[in-house]
């Protein structure tokens, strides 16, 4: 007679008189039952599948059992649900409702061809880290990377996707350009050690046009931070004006992007521009009246003050014109703080107090979006290969993007203002058991969760919309 063993059963302290006894037998339960949110936004959306018609594969159809999209979903949705490693799909690929909300007929896998892979519906880690080895230079071929991506085809649909998703009624556009240092630990391709950041670092590129990502590019850090802005500004400006060419649109940027030919640039494309202006001796040299003026009203009072002035202002010899300077004169408990702006709107458009305060201020935005990039893991530079890291920032500007949808859909209940991994705490890591019968996928959400009334509301709205 076969007898029950209980050794794998957990005995906790008791409460109150109550045993407290832990069993790893709840069936299928997933930890992330959330995701088909996003399998709700891909749906209608078909941001992946648009992003898999930039990649050739090259391998033999007959044997393939994942396809390209259903390993870009793999991998985009597990970044969003916060898996940054590719090792964390050797177990992630046994969960059910991850394998519904990424599109396989069979959630449980248990009709795999292979025996071995029989009950894990999802692709492994060595699968995915095939796909992320993608570059321009694979082909049929290739003995490993099968998988062929054209990267002017992702910039392209990351600026497609922007404007598919504008506000029809926005008549100004204000598109940030910002760089950042990704640190690197390894012997990466074209790392390079940066003194102003204090470490080996590539210098990425974003490009934002308010929380949307419209472009994301990995450089050398041996070069000026404004180093192929003008490549993404033409393709921006390109789709932009072909799709909606009576948009006015201002870039704005700090100090690294102050340089004649982009602004020359937009002046030639009719661009507006608003940038920072790194202070110099010429510089403070226009403002003496202004910060004496501000400093006596310091003396004064004790606190902060401003005041704003203007002048045309040229380099000695690396601008090819005169352009308008907003100069802020500012004093503070700790002395002098000037700042000045260059820009091509005139007083009339933006007198020099709105223009500094209101609209070059609302740059630091840029940062924050940065910031949010990082909860997504865009800085796990972790392959060897330069043009491998950029896939992993692609895909990592793709997750973020998701998270943009489902932020806007959650503004219906006062949430539109979250962070990526608050948003992802509160919807997408919930748990609940799974069942999978012939006719339907059921996710028994977790009867305790604190957010139904949100999740549900969200969940109405992207089915509305």
């Amino acid at each position: 007679m076969d007898t029950h063993c209980n050794s794998d059963k957990l005995d906790y302290k008791p409460l109150f008189g109550r045993r407290i006894t832990a069993h790893f037998d709840g069936g299928d339960i997933t930890s992330d039952a959330g995701v088909l949110l996003l399998r709700e936004i891909e749906e209608k959306g078909r941001l992946i599948a648009r992003l898999a018609e930039c990649f050739t594969d090259h391998r033999d159809a007959s044997l393939v059992e994942h396809s390209v999209e259903e390993l870009l979903r793999q991998r985009i949705f597990a970044l969003a649900l916060g898996y940054e490693d590719l090792n964390d799909h050797d177990e992630l690929r046994l969960d059910p409702a991850l394998a519904a909300a990424v599109g396989k007929a069979d959630p449980t896998g248990d009709e795999r061809s292979r025996q071995r892979d029989q009950g894990k519906p999802l692709a492994a880690a060595s699968t995915l880290n095939r796909l992320e080895l993608s570059c321009e230079h694979g082909g049929a071929d290739a003995r490993y990377k099968r998988f062929e991506a054209d990267f002017a085809a992702i910039e392209n649909l990351l600026v497609s996707l922007w404007i598919d998703h504008l506000d029809e009624e926005l008549d100004t556009l204000i598109i940030d350009a910002d760089a950042t240092d990704f640190e690197l630990h390894g012997d990466q391709q074209d790392k390079f050690y940066h003194g102003y950041y204090g470490h080996y670092c590539y210098l990425p590129l974003y490009i934002f046009c308010a929380d949307w990502l419209v472009a994301s590019r990995l450089r050398r850090a041996d070069q000026d931070a404004s180093r192929g802005t003008l490549r993404d500004l033409e393709v921006i400006l390109e789709q932009l004006r072909s799709r909606r060419p009576d948009v006015r649109v201002i870039l704005r940027g700090d100090s690294g992007f102050a340089r004649d030919h982009i602004m020359s640039w937009c002046e030639q494309w009719d661009v507006d521009f608003v940038i920072g202006l790194a202070k110099n001796s010429r510089l403070k040299e226009r403002i003496t009246e202004p910060m004496a003026r501000a400093k006596a009203t310091f003396d004064k009072t004790g606190e902060a003050a401003r005041v704003f002035t203007e002048f045309a202002y040229e380099t000695l010899d690396s601008w090819s014109r005169k352009r308008r300077v907003v100069a802020k004169s500012e004093y503070l408990c700790g002395g002098e703080n000037p700042r000045f702006v260059v820009t091509s709107l005139d007083d009339e458009n933006a007198e020099a107090a709105h223009l500094y305060e209101d609209i070059y201020c609302a740059r630091g935005d840029a940062e924050n979006r940065i910031r949010e990039q990082l909860e997504l893991f865009a800085d796990q530079m972790s392959s060897h290969w330069t043009a491998s890291n950029q896939m992993r920032l692609y895909l990592s500007g793709m997750a973020y993007l998701f998270i943009c949808l489902l932020r806007r859909a959650a503004r219906t209940v006062g949430w539109e203002g979250l962070r990526p991994t608050t948003l992802r705490l509160r919807l997408l890591k919930i748990g609940a058991q799974v069942e999978v019968t012939c006719r339907r996928v059921w996710l028994r959400m977790a009867s305790s969760c604190p957010w139904q009334r949100q999740f549900r509301a969200v969940f109405r709205q992207l089915v509305a919309d």
